[in-house]
């Protein structure tokens, strides 16, 4: 059995950014438009007006200030209130594999390594921007990589699953080496114009190079220990899907063709799952939470980072024990622990201890227990 270790991270961060202000202005012009529309059906009390949100009301639901995105002309349109990216050729690099190739050599470069070194290409994101040729081939081939590759979706638990994928093929010794790469377009499935949820999801992609730990050049994080685990709900769901054309009124403008959650029961349902598997985790691979100098979550929403923290080290997380990022970057799905790690990693002594956690639709919860070693 070999060893596997991260020797590298990359973040892709789009150059557009919406503001929780910005976001406001756009939507409440929505929401006017449609009580507009809607005026004698809301006079008649056959249906609700829709409610304005608010910088404040974002804010204490998520911790959230902006997000960045690939387009924000179309989701700031009250009209349209959706990205706008162009159709491009199939001769034309896909938007996604080019986010995730971005992500991918910075990955590289920090590792000290090239393509060449690379065996295998795991893209792990919550959607793919097709059902085939693989988005991860297309990486792999533009950034010159031999070997094989290959897409999974776990949703925002993505990520942590490719890590656990990329570092049992490492430990079973059939590769040396894999870049796992989460391309995540959160704003194409993000429904824009309902008030619960249109200040949730921001765009990025990441990715990270893991390897055979005597392959590492530099200050890396050996892999430990990895763990998924999964349990069927319906609490988060998205409806679309290639059979939609072939059913009565698929392709409707529906509500449940965008994302969908009911928050109340997420929040009671994964917090206490991600608790446990997070505190049975160490507990089985013989770590005391004392000993545990870094967690770096799933960015999803500050108070369940905050619940989950509290719950595994038993007191309040010291600043920078827990680091957040979302108040920048929003709920990326499954890149936001891979964000807060490549941002939050670099200051830890040598033999120190992190876990890596991401947790979503599924549900799903996957970690990463890391030690850190320089050189």
């Amino acid at each position: 059995m070999h060893t596997a270790a991260i020797t590298g991270t990359g973040v892709f961060t789009p150059s557009q950014i919406i503001t929780n202000a910005e976001l406001v202005v756009a939507f409440n012009a929505y929401a006017d438009r449609m009580n507009e529309k809607n005026a004698e059906a809301i006079a008649a009390g056959e249906m609700a007006p829709m409610q304005h949100s608010s910088e404040e009301f974002i804010v204490k639901a998520s911790g959230i200030e902006q997000r960045y995105v690939m387009d924000k002309t179309g989701i700031l349109d009250p009209e349209v209130m959706h990205p706008l990216l162009r159709q491009r050729s199939d001769d034309e690099p896909g938007i996604m594999a080019e986010m995730a190739v971005d992500a991918a050599t910075k990955a590289l470069a920090q590792a000290g390594k090239t393509a060449g070194d690379v065996d295998a290409v795991i893209c792990a994101a919550s959607n793919m921007e097709r059902p085939y040729p693989a988005v991860a081939i297309e990486i792999q081939k533009l950034l010159g990589i031999d070997g094989f590759a290959f897409d999974m979706n776990v949703a925002c638990s993505s990520a942590t699953f490719g890590l656990q994928v990329a570092a049992d093929m490492i430990r079973s010794g059939s590769i040396r080496s894999a870049l796992v790469v989460n391309p995540e377009i959160c704003s194409g499935h993000l429904e824009w114009r309902d008030r619960d949820c249109h200040f949730i999801f921001g765009d990025v992609a990441t990715a990270t190079l893991v390897e055979r730990i005597e392959d590492a050049k530099g200050p890396h994080f050996e892999i430990l220990s990895t763990r998924c685990a999964t349990e069927f709900s319906n609490n988060i769901r998205n409806n679309n899907g290639f059979l939609r054309r072939s059913r009565p009124d698929g392709v409707a403008d529906r509500r449940d063709m965008q994302f969908m959650q009911n928050g109340r029961k997420v929040f009671k349902e994964v917090l206490p799952m991600v608790s446990e598997h997070i505190s049975t985790h160490l507990a089985d691979s013989g770590i005391a939470s004392d000993d545990l100098k870094r967690l770096w979550l799933h960015q999803a929403n500050k108070a369940m980072n905050d619940f989950i923290g509290k719950k595994v080290l038993g007191r309040t997380p010291e600043p920078g024990e827990q680091p957040n990022i979302l108040q920048d970057y929003a709920n990326t799905s499954s890149a936001g622990s891979i964000i807060a790690f490549a941002q939050n990693s670099d200051d830890m002594a040598d033999q120190e201890i992190g876990l890596i956690c991401s947790f979503g639709a599924g549900y799903s919860v996957g970690s990463a227990i890391l030690r850190r070693h320089m050189g």
